[in-house]
């Protein structure tokens, strides 16, 4: 898993948060293998969610890979974790190197197509802890990441998460910050990412 030691960062200048994207964590040749041997080798699931008293698939496919015990909870679904995988593993201890934090825990997301998405939230589940660092990686489409604040309507920002970029919020950001990943009417290919966290 070579890849250049990602220098190029950008610091967000937004209030309330801590946000910090690498667009280019990973390099393209890194990335394509990572994303191809995702794509063929997680045990990719669609659960239900409920919204609204309905019931519908998430428009998504999911996988949950983590310590043992540490399952996961959110939108009523509570997630049993996979055992780490060597991919996952080594992934785990690169972003450990840059982020100040201990993974416990990785959330898997596979986007099909633009119709694929997740709407907003925060991260904010109790198991998370007080101020829960999110360390988030993308491959394969490039999608919009979507921020709005909770109490102030006219702060918005989006970042295009491109191939083999890192994007990770930390302090407060989850307490005033929504995010999504919005649906799009373009043919796009798919995209995966993948979550990293820390369960208490």
């Amino acid at each position: 898993m070579n890849s250049l030691f990602p220098e190029d960062k950008i610091i967000f200048d937004l209030p309330d948060a801590e946000i910090i994207y690498y667009p280019s964590f990973f390099d393209v040749a890194t990335a394509n293998s990572i994303f191809t041997e995702l794509q063929n080798t997680i045990p990719w699931q669609q659960d239900d969610v409920k919204i609204y008293g309905k019931v519908h698939p998430q428009p998504r496919l999911t996988a949950l890979f983590g310590n043992e015990g540490k399952s996961y909870s959110y939108s009523h679904i509570i997630m049993q974790p996979h055992p780490w995988n060597s991919l996952l593993q080594k992934m785990k201890f690169k972003l450990e190197d840059v982020v100040d934090a201990n993974f416990s825990t990785v959330l898997l997301n596979l986007y099909r197509d633009g119709k694929d998405s997740n709407g907003w939230h925060a991260d904010n589940e109790k198991e998370l802890g007080q101020n829960p660092v999110i360390a988030s990686l993308s491959f394969g489409a490039e999608r919009y990441f979507h921020l709005k604040h909770k109490f102030d309507k006219e702060l918005k920002h989006k970042i295009l998460l491109e191939h083999g970029s890192l994007l990770i919020m930390k302090g407060t950001t989850q307490h005033f910050w929504l995010h999504q990943i919005p649906k799009t009417a373009k043919p796009i290919p798919p995209r995966i990412n993948l979550t990293f966290r820390t369960i208490k």
